[in-house]
């Protein structure tokens, strides 16, 4: 099966900033892949070279075969969401969508359709300054979505999102791919991101850093056994001594890596350290992200 998307060595320069750098990769049908990388990675950059918004210095992009810019009916086959803000705030959300849709020659019915599609019906009427940045956020989707699209690029769709609205999103892309469709949605939410992908793509200051299966990603570490002690600095000593690494976590615990709870407790009874926690875990999309990027940086 051919990929939807392919990219060729994409790089591009700003001056003497190189914000992506040689970078390639492929999309299959009916998935949902995870564009990831800390802030100033090269993110969007890319997206805007996919969408042609951006020339690259050298490298190219096609998608479904062809570069986006000779797409037949691209509006058809790509649906894309680069910013939330980009609406006339005087406007009503359903005029925002019917100035859109009548542009690419699609039936006025089909706004009040993605209307309904993205749960804002009941505010279709209401100028679009009175939204919430959640609400932008879906009716960003609902453009996207108006030519029914075999292809979705979405950059941060669940920022500004409630718990319920996230949870929605993540049922509706997976609906979505479940049609053979296809999703590129770049998150810095990685644990939300961890529920709903097939695909992980990691970037960083413009580089590949890793590109696998959301299984394969978060097996690649090891395990992990979360710890807590009034001893924290203690039993992080007693760990390492026994070759063991260990990184704090942000609720004042320990993360010992590749190893066992049973070691783990061993080590502790021996150095006389109590214990209030010791449980085992599996690593999370967040650990190794911050693992394999700190690599890079180093």
């Amino acid at each position: 099966m051919d990929p939807v998307v392919e990219s060729y060595g994409l790089t591009k320069r700003y001056g003497t900033v190189l914000a992506v750098d040689n970078l390639s990769f492929k999309l299959a049908p009916g998935t949902i892949t995870a564009f990831l990388g800390p802030n100033g990675a090269g993110k969007t950059t890319t997206l805007r070279m996919l969408l042609g918004l951006a020339r690259p210095t050298s490298g190219h992009a096609t998608i479904f075969g062809r570069p986006y810019v000779k797409l037949e009916k691209p509006a058809t086959r790509v649906g894309a969401v680069l910013e939330a803000t980009d609406f006339h705030p005087g406007r009503s959300g359903r005029d925002h969508l019917l100035t859109l849709s009548r542009s690419v020659g699609l039936p006025d019915s089909r706004a009040n359709e993605v209307m309904e599609l993205v749960e804002l019906e009941e505010s279709a009427k209401r100028r679009v300054k009175g939204y919430s940045l959640g609400m932008r956020q879906r009716l960003g989707l609902a453009s996207a979505l108006l030519g029914d699209p075999d292809l979705l690029i979405l950059d941060e769709p669940a920022n500004g999102l409630d718990p319920e609205g996230v949870r929605w999103l993540r049922d509706f892309l997976r609906s979505y791919a479940s049609r053979g469709r296809t999703v590129f949605v770049s998150s810095h939410v990685l644990a939300e991101v961890a529920q709903t992908v097939d695909q992980v793509l990691i970037i960083n200051h413009g580089r590949l850093v890793t590109e696998s299966s959301l299984q394969d990603l978060t097996s690649r570490v090891g395990d992990l056994v979360r710890v807590r002690s009034p001893r924290l600095s203690e039993l992080a000593e007693a760990l390492n001594r026994e070759g063991i690494k260990t990184t704090a976590s942000n609720d004042h615990s320990l993360l010992a890596h590749d190893t066992t709870s049973e070691r783990v407790g061993n080590i502790c009874f021996s150095a006389g350290i109590p214990l209030h926690e010791l449980v085992r875990e599996g690593s999370s999309l967040e650990e190794v992200f911050l693992e394999l990027t700190s690599e890079v940086e180093k």
